[in-house]
């Protein structure tokens, strides 16, 4: 169903490894996904994987927690982003790679048309998840290194269809509305900030986050002689809705294309 989407998807969808290291000498590593949407080298992401950077930039008042250096790889080597605009009650962060080569990448996304976005849509989760990377640091010149080993990193695909909305909010100054799409499927660890798309390749959100609904029972089962509760949730995922995401991108002066009709 989603052979042809997927194909255009892998163009766009690029891995972000997150590398922080803390004042104990402590090293945490994890992989995030991205999405690079016009020739300018402008993304967008999930905005708590910042959290890392804005961390690093605040400090901490305990030494031994506090984050000594922190590192974002976004896809590439010659890739940096110096700054980006956060929307952060709707998990929603934007870039803009310097001196970007617009050659990098072969295919730029189309974000389908809000209004042409129907519940029911199949849609298709993308990012990077089941890999587990670890970073080194090297004191001498203060950078994180990977192995060799651990590129290319695998892109994983999980189906769903688009069930609801949900508004969680407003911003202070009653600007944005803080609104997510709802699929019937959980999006996976690594997948934050990839694309959420239809079958014709187009991006409906940004996966942000995974929700846990209690489905209203819970059987009992043994173990070790001994009678547990099991309550039983639906795992259904969350993304920026793509109504948010234009009005962001609008917002800043971001150019984007945009798809006009979603199949079902």
């Amino acid at each position: 169903m989603f052979e042809k989407a997927y194909a255009i998807a892998s163009h766009f969808t690029h891995p972000v490894l997150l590398s922080t290291r803390f004042g104990d000498g402590r090293i945490e590593s994890g992989v995030g996904t991205f999405v690079i949407i016009n020739k300018e080298g402008w993304i967008v992401t999930a905005g708590h994987l910042l959290q890392g950077l804005i961390g690093f930039q605040k400090k901490h008042k305990d030494p031994k927690k506090s984050i000594s250096h922190h590192s974002m790889w976004w896809g590439h080597d010659s890739h940096k982003i110096s700054k980006f605009e956060l929307l952060e009650g709707n998990d929603l962060a934007i870039g803009k790679i310097e001196n970007y080569n617009p050659d990098f990448q072969k295919v730029y996304p189309k974000f389908i048309d809000p209004a042409s976005l129907k519940a029911g849509t199949s849609l298709c989760k993308l990012g990077f998840p089941f890999h587990n990377v670890q970073a080194s640091f090297n004191a001498q010149n203060g950078q994180f290194s990977y192995d060799k080993s651990v590129f290319p990193i695998p892109r994983f695909p999980i189906d769903g269809i688009y069930t609801r909305n949900a508004v969680t909010g407003k911003s202070p100054d009653g600007k944005y509305e803080f609104k997510f799409l709802e699929t019937s499927t959980p999006g996976l660890r690594g997948q934050s900030g990839g694309p959420i798309f239809d079958r014709e390749g187009n991006i409906c959100a940004i996966q942000s986050q995974t929700r846990h609904l209690p489905l209203g029972f819970s059987p009992a089962i043994e173990q070790n002689g001994e009678k547990v509760i099991e309550n039983q949730f639906l795992n259904v995922g969350w993304g920026v809705h793509v109504e948010s995401i234009l009005k962001y991108l609008d917002d800043h002066g971001v150019t984007y294309e945009v798809a006009r009709q979603a199949l079902s």
